[in-house]
């Protein structure tokens, strides 16, 4: 199925470039915003796959448009932020809002429809170990304004310790060969952890084992990501 995506971004050229991408290798592109007021009204009325989504735009930033978005109902698209630095701030809150990953604005045209054809089969676009990092980076000085709490008492101990783990960073081949599991039963585990606390994706599971306190950010303050983060292990 042709992914629908909305763009949102208060520059006209970042839009009209990314459609022209888009649109080239199949993708249809169902609306544009300015602004993210726009962008809930769109979502709203077109019911996209994937919102690619500016975090810094005038009045409604892209940040409050992603939690309306992801609150507003039966609906709820995967949204990938569009940010200028690799490093911004907003980006930890963001991924906390149900955000499943992020892009520069300088991607090339490949990257982007990669991307988008990613989270729309239900991955989340960066590894986890670039989530790491950044949760790493962010948790302690940028809180989110709306942070994903769950209860991990419905995890049976050898879950907590595949999500203990996924949130180190590490990939499912290496999952498996940690725990002396196949790739396979790894998946299952990943799986059923996403499922039992309501999760969308391995990103989100990374940032809801920092705000549990299942593992705390140290040890690796000094780590950065990569400028164009690898898709998730599926």
């Amino acid at each position: 199925m042709t992914p629908r995506v909305v763009v949102a971004d208060d520059q006209a050229l970042v839009r009209t470039g990314f459609r022209m991408i888009l649109t080239a290798d199949g993708i249809d592109v169902v609306a544009e915003a300015s602004t993210g007021a726009e962008a809930v009204d769109a979502v709203r009325r077109t019911r996209p796959d994937v919102v690619l989504m500016d975090i810094r735009m005038p009045g409604l930033d892209g940040l409050e448009a992603t939690r309306r978005i992801l609150t507003g109902g039966e609906h709820e698209p995967r949204v990938l932020m569009l940010t200028t630095f690799d490093l911004d701030h907003y980006v930890y809150a963001a991924l906390a809002a149900g955000a499943s990953g992020f892009l520069l604005k300088d991607v090339t045209p490949e990257h982007l429809v990669a991307a988008v054809r990613l989270v729309r089969s239900g991955d989340a676009l960066l590894a986890p170990a670039i989530t790491r990092r950044l949760v790493e980076r962010f948790a302690r000085t940028e809180p989110a304004a709306a942070p994903v709490h769950r209860d991990l008492s419905a995890l049976t101990p050898r879950e907590l310790e595949v999500l203990r783990l996924l949130a180190q960073g590490l990939s499912n081949s290496e999952l498996a060969a940690r725990l002396h599991l196949s790739e396979a039963t790894v998946k299952t585990h990943v799986a059923r952890i996403l499922a039992k606390l309501g999760l969308r994706d391995r990103v989100q599971a990374v940032v809801v084992a920092y705000e549990t306190g299942l593992i705390s950010p140290a040890g690796n303050a000094g780590l950065t990501p990569t400028r164009t983060p690898p898709p998730a292990d599926r």
